[in-house]
């Protein structure tokens, strides 16, 4: 087999991208983790066969099944209310090259990954997800692919395209566009004065008619349990939720998945408040906010720094 030097170097050169590659296929970054970390292991322990192989691709193969495996598993179990991907922070976005589509760019940034991307992902069976992020991401040929997944070519080429029709249903990019992360900005902007306000009628001159509100807690804290629609509705909870954060709380504007999101910390007065807490949003063409993400889970915020250290610490699923 390779020396563990040989294989130590090819892990940490090719670490990042199986960081990325683990993270869209499961959309938690503590899963992430987790799964780059045994596909090293496992090409640590493996036998005398792997000696000569391409390591890259052989640890992106494990990856790509370890993520199957844990995708899977994930699918099978019922999640407590809607289910939200793990925020990630991200570099403030180069507004020159928002629009980039060559493969090297979206490479180099695959961090850089929608919140509508990988929601849009979970439609999609785990085999075409991974066919879809091979495909589009690593730019694997459908040869390799097939390899990968134990099926054939024909297959693979099949679920890719059923793939991209679902993501093109969904409006769903990896990059958002210059002028969407700019109407993100001002609509995320005026939506939290208008909380710190206690402005319904500013709030609701943001929202469209049909927006929803997801909170995700992982069954770990009070959080809608359902979607909550219509404009009313939203205005109705987010001011509520705001007067009874807001004398309490701190927060900070930070670039998350690629775009703005409100970092949130606060001392919580009940045992079933959240000490911490991302709230994001989508924005529609008319710079109205059409979907309002809140993400609790203390396992979904293992990617984030917070100032404070203390409760609300541990890992929950």
């Amino acid at each position: 087999m390779p020396e563990p030097s040989a294989i130590e170097g090819a892990f940490r050169s090719s670490e990042r991208r199986l960081w990325q590659l683990c993270y869209r296929m499961t959309g938690v970054a503590a899963d992430a983790d987790e799964l780059v970390q045994d596909a090293f292991v496992r090409a640590l322990e493996a036998p005398a066969p792997l000696a000569g192989a391409d390591l890259e691709r052989w640890l992106v193969r494990v990856a790509t099944n370890l993520s199957l495996d844990r995708l899977r598993r994930r699918k099978r179990r019922r999640y407590v209310g809607p289910w939200l991907p793990s925020p990630i922070e991200t570099p403030e976005p180069d507004a020159e090259h928002a629009d980039t589509r060559d493969a090297a760019e979206r490479y180099e940034q695959a961090e850089e990954v929608s919140f509508a991307f990988l929601i849009a992902l979970e439609a999609l069976s785990p085999r075409a997800r991974a066919v879809l992020l091979l495909a589009d991401v690593l730019d694997y040929p459908a040869t390799e692919i097939a390899a990968i997944l134990e099926t054939s070519e024909g297959n693979v080429r099949v679920l890719h395209h059923r793939a991209r029709r679902v993501l093109d249903e969904h409006h769903a990019d990896p990059f958002p566009s210059a002028d969407a992360l700019g109407r993100q900005r001002d609509a995320l902007g005026r939506f939290v004065f208008c909380m710190m306000q206690q402005d319904a009628d500013g709030l609701a001159a943001l929202l469209a008619d049909d927006v929803r509100s997801l909170t995700d807690g992982g069954g770990r804290y009070t959080a809608l349990r359902e979607p909550l629609i219509g404009r009313e509705r939203v205005v109705r909870f987010h001011l509520e939720t705001a007067r009874r954060r807001a004398p309490i709380s701190t927060s900070e504007l930070r670039f998350v998945n690629g775009a703005l999101a409100l970092v949130v910390e606060t001392r919580p007065l009940r045992p079933q408040m959240a000490p911490r807490l991302v709230l994001r949003c989508e924005v529609d063409a008319s710079g109205r906010i059409s979907e309002l993400h809140t993400v609790l889970a203390p396992a979904k915020l293992t990617a984030m720094r917070f100032r404070q250290s203390g409760a609300g610490d541990a890992v929950a699923d």
